[in-house]
């Protein structure tokens, strides 16, 4: 059978409403918000711009990946907890996330390289998967693979390019506290893309793309009644610029983390459960969220583990908040190459890349889980 679109019918348009209210509208307006703050001249003590990646390792951030296990049988349409997906998603995770230790400790150059590449890469599939299932009123934009691939590339350039071009003195700040971490002094061959006439090329290459990606998705919109959507696409675009073009990187891409990208991932898989699904439905936001937390606790934990684990390994690491985030950075990274293989699978599953076809969660037989 024809399978079920997430925006139609696992996303109701009542938990459309929910969705936008909830998480999308004060994203928008707690990021806008900053963006006028730091035009305005605000500034903050260097302490401060730790505490969003510190409130990561328990809301949102760290959590939001810890119900892979789960995500992947309820996409299946088996009960949580079904022993082949636990299973194989445990696998998964001890097989990359343990070969990505390794080339830290290894290469740390090439580690640090690849985590900003699957950033890129994670960061971007979840902006559009939000524009398609939460933002559309029919999964309609953006149309076709070929503009969806380019949107991911711009979305996720934003938080991972951005703050390169504005604040590269931080950047390489950040940059040698986590390479240094394995090999001390290791960084300086990454000096050339601090260089002006790189960061130049790069901010003008990267500018024109995404305005030649926002200017070809109009047609399409306008063809398809989806300009609402395409106008909150440039909208998200243009104010995530300035965000990170204005607000300092450390403090940009925490909140980012906890602010943004996580909760659209949260409501994501919140859909994917039939009670949080229908708490939402009825507008108990509370109580979906309450689920949500209850099954993220046990791997969060372990994940917790894990962090205290890396800092007594790492021979580098040490008290320091600079040497504390890097270590963090590292843990999340290691998370990050399984965690995005599995949401790699929901977008296929769910019909992300068909083009203008609507994402779809579950086909007609396979409800959402209990």
């Amino acid at each position: 059978m024809e399978p079920v679109s997430l925006a139609s019918t696992v996303v109701s348009p009542n938990v459309r409403r929910v969705l936008r209210r909830w998480v999308l509208w004060p994203s928008w307006l707690f990021v806008a918000a900053l963006v006028l703050l730091f035009a305005a001249g605000l500034t903050v003590p260097p302490w401060a711009e730790y505490l969003p990646f510190a409130l990561s390792l328990v809301a949102f951030g760290l959590p939001h990946g810890a119900v892979d296990h789960l995500a992947v049988p309820r996409l299946l349409g088996r009960k949580a907890g079904t022993t082949g997906p636990v299973l194989a998603v445990g696998l998964l995770y001890l097989v990359l996330g343990g070969l990505y230790l390794a080339l830290w400790f290894a290469a740390p150059v090439a580690a640090f390289a690849l985590f900003i590449a699957l950033t890129w890469f994670h960061w971007g599939g979840g902006d559009l998967h939000a524009l398609a299932a939460f933002a559309s009123d029919r999964g309609e934009y953006p149309a076709g693979r070929t503009r969806r691939a380019l949107t991911l590339l711009v979305r996720g350039g934003l938080p991972m390019l951005v703050p390169l071009l504005a604040f590269p003195e931080t950047y390489r700040t950040v940059v040698g506290s986590i390479v240094d971490l394995f090999v001390p002094g290791s960084a300086g061959v990454l000096s050339w893309i601090f260089d002006p006439s790189f960061r130049l090329f790069a901010g003008v290459v990267f500018a024109l793309l995404a305005v030649g990606v926002l200017a070809s998705g109009y047609g399409s919109a306008k063809k398809s009644g989806s300009r609402r959507v395409w106008l909150v696409d440039v909208a998200e675009t243009a104010v995530l610029a300035l965000y990170f073009a204005l607000v300092p990187p450390v403090l940009a891409v925490g909140l980012y983390f906890c602010l943004w990208h996580a909760p659209r991932h949260v409501a994501r898989l919140v859909l994917l459960d039939g009670k949080s699904a229908g708490a939402l439905e009825a507008g108990r936001v509370a109580l979906a969220l309450v689920r949500f937390a209850r099954d993220a606790a046990p791997l969060t934990v372990a994940a917790l583990v894990l962090l205290l684990g890396l800092y007594l390994a790492v021979p580098e690491a040490d008290a320091a908040p600079a040497s504390l985030l890097a270590l963090y950075l590292v843990l999340v990274s290691v998370l990050t190459l399984p965690h995005v293989v599995v949401v790699s699978f929901m977008d296929f599953r769910q019909g992300l890349w068909r083009g203008s076809r609507q994402p779809s969660a579950v086909s007609r037989q396979q409800k959402p889980s209990n």
